[in-house]
Order: structure tokens, then sequence, then C-alpha cells
């Protein structure tokens, strides 16, 4: 692979400002209670959180909403919320960031998810999760999917989101799939479990690598079954490229050449990691702005294995500025 140069990746980053980008997929409320601990509760071999602080930001579809924001582009956010405080909050906080959310569908079947990490001394004590246990809502699924196949075509770049609470189904992949087969556009998608069968001709598919391994069938363990869940997801998903997310181990990206499978590794750029909650969204992020400013597959993915860099260094759902994210591309 041609090194790809810090000039030529700042120049992208500075062109973020323009790129236009439809976020579609679950939204959550994230919130944070920081606190510190100092005993052990006498009622139970549990610790004893003295609360410091506390505070909540849009998790999910939402948090590649605010790294979206973050790194200077604009956004609008199509999803499902419940009727109630949460929901309200979250969209408040959706709008802060600068984005349009025309598209979030307020349900009454069931209430918005949130997630609730206690954190104390820079670690997760316990995380609380508040969601529907009745499985997702179709008519609010439905929506969400006419509104994006009416909009999408007004945006540099599709972003869905994928956290398997119902928001993306097949009935929305495969309309996608179609539309892009007939007008090709620029999508990029982070997949779950319950979608792999119907993830089809995405630009970009982002899986980590447990997802890759189940999505594959091959149990990843050196590089030649790397390449080999790779190709097999290249075929099977009918995607432009597939990027494989390894931890401290990097990345892959994976494409078609003229003489079979490309596969190119990245390095990790991480320097600290503290807490790699909302990396793969910021991962996301980066490769659609990127993506949409005109950038390869090659530029999406060595930005967006900075910006990764940058907020696992950071406690709980973080993001990485434009400038963050240029300074650790010229270090």
């Amino acid at each position: 692979m041609k090194r790809v140069g810090p000039r030529r990746l700042v120049d992208l980053i500075r062109q973020f400002g323009r790129v236009r980008a439809l976020v579609v997929g679950d939204l959550m409320l994230d919130q944070f209670i920081w606190g510190t601990v100092r005993r052990i509760s006498p009622e139970a071999p549990v610790p004893v959180v003295q609360v410091a602080n506390e505070d909540a930001r849009p998790g999910g579809a939402g948090n590649v909403v605010s790294n979206i924001a973050a790194l200077g582009g604009r956004s609008a956010v199509c999803g499902i919320v419940g009727r109630d405080p949460a929901g309200d909050r979250l969209i408040a906080a959706l709008r802060a960031r600068g984005a349009d959310t025309a598209g979030v569908v307020v349900s009454r079947a069931g209430p918005t998810t949130q997630k609730t990490r206690i954190i104390a001394h820079h670690q997760q004590v316990v995380r609380l999760d508040r969601e529907s246990g009745t499985g997702p809502d179709g008519a609010g699924a439905r929506r969400v999917r006419d509104f994006v196949l009416r909009q999408h075509a007004r945006y540099d770049v599709l972003v869905v989101s994928d956290y398997g609470k119902g928001a993306v189904g097949a009935d929305l992949l495969g309309a996608l799939a179609e539309a892009c087969g007939h007008r090709p556009f620029t999508w990029v998608l982070d997949p779950k479990q319950a979608n792999f069968a119907h993830y089809r001709r995405a630009s970009l598919v982002k899986p980590n690598r447990e997802e890759a391994a189940a999505a594959s069938g091959v149990d990843i363990h050196d590089a030649a079954t790397l390449r080999e869940a790779g190709a097999r997801l290249l075929e099977r998903w009918e995607a432009g490229a597939v990027l494989i997310s390894r931890g401290e181990e990097g990345m892959a990206l994976f494409k078609r050449g003229p003489q079979g499978v490309v596969v190119e590794e990245f390095r990790t750029a991480a320097r600290e990691v503290f807490d790699v909650t909302g990396a793969g969204d910021t991962v996301l992020a980066a490769c659609a702005l990127a993506l949409g400013a005109g950038g390869t597959l090659e530029e999406a993915t060595v930005l967006a294995n900075h910006a990764a860099g940058v907020v696992v260094g950071k406690i709980g759902t973080a993001t990485v500025s434009a400038d963050e994210l240029a300074r650790d591309v010229r270090r």
C-alpha cells in the first residue's frame, strides 16, 4: 500500500465541515455516574460508590452523531425513541449537537433505551440497562425505513448504526441494497448478528473481530484465518469493502483487486487505553466523513484508526475533535 501522507489526511479532515451525513440506527441515552470507592458495603460484598458527578449523552447511533459533530461534520438522524422523559432528553441532546431530528420516530410501543454506567477511579463498576422486553417496534421501523428511502439521496453519505434493537431490520436493509443497485450511493454499516443475513451492497461494512468470526463462520486466530474471514464476508455481503477492527492488533481492510481479494493491515494508533466504550462509533463516523469528503478507503481507514486511538484514551462514551485528530495525524 502506498503510504498516506499526513498533509493529505489533514486536508481531508478540513473538508469534514462540508460533509452531510444521514445516520440511521438504534438510539440510546447513555448515562454516567462518576464517583469514588473508599469502602465495601457492610450489606453485601460490593463497593460503595460515593457519587461526585453524573451526566447523560446520546448513545448507540446517537454517539455516531456526536462523533460526526465533534469532527466538524453535519448530520441528520433517524431512529426510534420512547414517548418518555428519556426520549425528550435524547432528542434535545441530539439537537444540541446540531443534528436534524426530523427523522426521529417517537413511539408508544416501548421506552427509550438507556444504559447507565457507574464509574469509579477510571473503571466501570456496573452497568444498568433499561430497554423494551417486547422486541422491536414494527410500525416505528417501517417509518424509519420510509424516511431513509425518501431522504438519503440528499446526503453525501449514509451511516447505518445497527445495535440490534429494532430500528434496523431486513426491510430497511433490503430496500437500501435494492436502491443502491439502481443508483449507487455511499453508505457505511456497523453490523450486528441479528441482521448478518440481510446486509448487502454497502460501500463499507465494519465488524469487529468477534462479529467477523461469527458472520463468516471462521475462527480468526492468525493471518490466514483473518484473510479467509474477510474474503468470505466480502462475498457474502457483496460489499465494496470490509473493515475488521481487531482491538490492540489494529484494523484489516479487505477489498477486491484485479487479482482477487486485497487485504491491508493497519497497526493500532492508540497510546493509552482507558475505555473502549463507543470506539466503534468513532471509527464509523471517521470513515463516513472521510468517504463523504472524497477520501479513499485506505485514507478513511487511517483516519479512523487515529480517531479510535485518541478516543480510547478517554473515559466513557467519548468523542474526538477535528483538531485532536489532525494533531494525532501530524504526530
